[in-house]
């Protein structure tokens, strides 16, 4: 039986690799409906198609920038099973005000002036949801786990988010929207339920939490939980703070800070495509919500065939010695994806193409391979670099490290996204937006390359 065999039987990791799964499934069915319904049923322009894509996503990055200190040292400090639950039990709101918004933009009930901006506060809700759990789905491991199963481990929670992104992802492409906005709240109830049978994992640590700027205006249960008492802009100061303290911690592992921002290189590069895609499908390539819903499946089978192909070469070690080269190969597919791209020949008809006639054209079946080698490239680049943060941290800093990945990941991200933007505000075409995106992946593997380095020079001594 292998290790990964193993590991799916094992009530220490099964019951969070489901919670994991629907958490990543509800987001992305979510976002994904919202972003398609938008651009193929509201608007009618690329400009804006591609301003509202971007739009989304950096309201769905900034909440990771805000709250993702808070996230990684309630993770430290507190039980992370019951964080977990208490995440879950608010995803349940969150996915209920969507389905509000999202029934009110099918039906053609103020779309403009209370439908979108629901919607769009909803994807910030979303998002803050998963900022909380986000360092707890890597940080739980290492707790859980031996110390031989937490690559594999890392492995199949990278693999089962991007199995839930590509189940959440094609049903937004393919379902109704009627259907849709049921989906998400029952997705949202199985995913609590779930969450009950993850183990407990109390803190490792006496580690407090700190709050300077609220120091004089709020009060602290046994000096661990924070009540905010008004005040909300010097709460989000001191967030901001927290979170600069949180990212300089990390700064001081050499190793763990390279990792961090290879990894926040990678995600730019996704952010960036994740924004191309609907509008790219619809009016470079003619092709319907349901094609575009496809590029992000097959963005997201390529992720999970790399994040478990790196552990079968590996072999459970910790090494970041492919990821130079398969960053290297992402870049080489992102050109021959732009390629065959550009020399796309629109259907003479002008008409918008279903997936099954969209498929059978020349360059489909190039363009769709090109996609798959991508993101499975990706996915060997970035898995071996989660696990270094979890396995070259201090056992009782795991979260906080996961947390600080976060926001310097959200913090690229939101860069990126804003050069896309701007690009799409300038006239630039987002088919010719995507070398921007493959001259990233010229500096991911600079910095692969140095934390190649930084390993074998830490082996050494």
């Amino acid at each position: 039986m292998t290790t990964s065999t193993h590991l799916m039987r094992q009530k220490r990791f099964l019951p969070l690799m489901v919670t994991q799964f629907f958490n990543a499934f509800n987001d992305n069915l979510y976002k994904t409906a919202l972003v398609l319904f938008v651009v193929y049923s509201v608007y009618n322009d690329e400009q804006q198609e591609a301003l509202f894509s971007g739009l989304a996503s950096v309201i769905f990055i900034v909440p990771f920038v805000v709250m993702s200190a808070l996230a990684g040292q309630l993770a430290d400090t507190h039980d992370k099973a019951r964080i977990i639950r208490i995440v879950k039990l608010c995803e349940i709101g969150w996915a209920s005000l969507g389905a509000i918004g999202l029934f009110m933009a099918w039906q053609g009930i103020a779309v403009h002036t209370i439908a979108i901006p629901l919607l769009l506060f909803v994807v910030f809700l979303a998002a803050a949801q998963s900022a909380f759990l986000g360092p707890i789905k890597y940080a739980i491991l290492p707790q859980h786990l031996k110390k031989e199963e937490v690559l594999p481990g890392t492995g199949l929670v990278e693999a089962g988010t991007y199995i839930a992104i590509l189940a959440g992802t094609i049903l937004a492409g393919f379902i109704a929207i009627e259907v849709a906005i049921i989906l998400i709240v029952l997705t949202a109830i199985a995913g609590y339920f779930v969450s009950l049978s993850v183990p407990d994992a109390p803190p490792q640590s006496d580690y407090e939490m700190h709050y300077p700027l609220l120091e004089p205006y709020a009060r602290t249960v046994d000096n661990r939980v924070l009540r905010w008492i008004g005040y909300p802009a010097v709460a989000v100061a001191d967030q901001i703070v927290m979170s600069w303290k949180l990212v300089r911690e990390t700064m001081h592992n050499r190793e763990i800070w390279l990792s961090i921002v290879a990894i926040s290189f990678f995600w730019t590069i996704g952010a960036v495509l994740f924004i191309q895609f609907p509008p790219l499908a619809k009016n470079q390539l003619l092709a319907s919500k349901e094609v575009a819903s496809l590029f992000l499946v097959i963005f997201s089978v390529g992720i999970a065939i790399g994040s478990v192909g790196v552990n079968a070469l590996l072999k459970g070690e910790v090494s970041a010695r492919y990821s130079p080269l398969s960053v290297i190969m992402m870049g080489f597919f992102l050109v021959g994806f732009y390629l065959v791209a550009k020399a796309w020949i629109p259907n003479e008809a002008g008409e918008l193409l279903p997936v099954q006639t969209w498929i059978l054209e020349p360059l489909a079946v190039p363009l769709s391979l090109m996609l798959l080698g991508i993101s499975t490239a990706g996915g060997f680049f970035v898995v071996p670099l989660y696990a270094f943060l979890t396995t070259r941290c201090a056992h009782d800093a795991a979260s906080r490290t996961i947390a600080s990945n976060n926001i310097v990941n959200s913090l690229a991200m939101v860069v990126g996204s804003g050069i896309a933007i701007g690009l799409t505000s300038f006239g630039i075409l987002v088919v010719d937006q995507l070398l921007f995106a493959a001259a990233m992946s010229v500096v991911a593997a600079w910095l692969g390359w140095r934390l190649l380095q930084a390993e074998r020079a830490a082996s050494s001594n």
